[in-house]
């Protein structure tokens, strides 16, 4: 039942909260990235033809961090290799990662249509990787499992993994007048 319960409280939070000026861009990312619980993941098709090369989008549960003030600002991913865009990732790790407040309650509280500006939405571009590294699988399990919680009851014999989106570049759109560039080091020294 808890998990349920920071699920909705993580949601409410998110329509809730105030979204940085948009002129903090990095910040506006940071907080895009940890109210959204899911976002359009984009690869390079390695299926047969006529879609191999092709660029192909899926949608992926993601989390930076458990509900709260606060994420990593690295998007987290549950993945098996049986998945169409992870295998299209075993040949070509690169992707983009596009999340969009339209997830939350904040445009439609704000009557912001989708493709609106001021209905902010990132885009990342990097690598997705397998998490190695003991203590980081650790907190990618809380931070999923915590929004999430129906993961924890998914088919282990799906060899189920946690990665990482390894962020390279990092484009805001939030405010007319085009989209802005984030480095990835604005990005995470940004304060959430």
């Amino acid at each position: 039942m808890w998990p349920l319960v920071l699920l909705l409280a993580g949601v409410a939070a998110a329509g809730e909260a105030e979204i940085p000026p948009h002129e903090d861009v990095a910040r506006v990312a940071r907080f895009v990235a940890h109210a959204c619980d899911w976002g359009a993941l984009a690869t390079l098709s390695a299926q047969v033809p006529p879609m191999r090369g092709q660029p192909f989008a899926n949608v992926f549960s993601v989390s930076d961090g458990p509900p709260g003030p606060r994420g990593s600002g690295v998007p987290y991913m549950y993945l098996t290799a049986l998945e169409i865009s992870v295998q299209d990732l075993q040949v070509n790790a690169n992707a983009s990662l596009t999340m969009s407040l339209a997830q939350t309650y904040y445009c439609k509280k704000k009557g912001y249509d989708p493709q609106s500006p001021l209905c902010a939405h990132v885009i990342f571009s990097g690598i997705v990787e397998k998490v190695q590294n003991v203590t980081e699988a650790d907190f990618a399990k809380t931070a999923l499992f915590s929004r999430h919680p129906e993961m924890a009851t998914w088919p282990r014999d799906h060899n189920w993994f946690f990665a990482k989106f390894n962020i390279t570049n990092i484009w805001v759109l939030d405010y007319f007048g085009g989209i802005k560039a984030v480095t990835p080091q604005e990005y995470f020294n940004a304060t959430p």
